[in-house]
């Protein structure tokens, strides 16, 4: 019943998206890169998980880059099976290459980070509550891994793609922090 609930939405949040225009998204998103940049729990964090967005995702490009300017750790994830990833530290966007479902991913060389060493989680979703619930793209890829978590979480969302609720299960992972462009 809620999962159907859930595909629901995210067939209603995916209209949505395609209908903004490429200005409209580039504009809120930079607006948000700043708002992210400004928080002190990104200042403060040595090691932080980010995803890498595609498509009308939230660009995360630019905060990948300063995450690597501020020589912080660089922590971004990788599909290492059938509900399964893992974190794997980058030092070189140009590392990156296209894995399952046509993200970006490291081209692993090394061990995955550990989650108890990840002291910010930049986490990627379709939508997203004011209080904190998600809607991701259904895969549960980050529910899992935050499941194992001591880590603060933040949501970037466009405001006009915020609901007012969305139906959770009990293994989906609130956020700790929902930042739009207009904070």
């Amino acid at each position: 019943m809620v999962e159907n609930l859930k595909q629901q939405l995210r067939t209603k949040i995916k209209k949505q998206i395609a209908m903004l225009s490429p200005q409209y998204c580039a504009e809120m998103d930079r607006r948000i890169q700043q708002k992210v940049f400004s928080l002190p729990v990104f200042q403060n964090s040595k090691t932080i998980l980010c995803y890498a967005g595609m498509g009308k995702e939230i660009n995360t490009r630019p905060i990948l880059q300063e995450i690597l300017a501020q020589n912080k750790i660089l922590g971004i994830p990788k599909v290492n099976g059938k509900g399964h990833m893992e974190v794997y530290q980058v030092s070189d966007l140009a590392k990156l290459a296209l894995g399952k479902y046509g993200i970006l991913e490291p081209k692993c060389t090394s061990s995955p980070l550990q989650p108890d060493t990840i002291d910010l989680a930049i986490v990627p979703g379709l939508t997203f509550t004011k209080d904190g619930k998600r809607l991701g793209y259904g895969g549960g890829y980050f529910d899992r891994y935050l499941a194992q978590r001591d880590m603060i979480t933040l949501a970037l969302c466009r405001s006009v793609l915020l609901q007012e609720d969305i139906p959770v299960e009990n293994y989906d992972i609130r956020m700790d922090i929902v930042l739009t462009e207009k904070g």
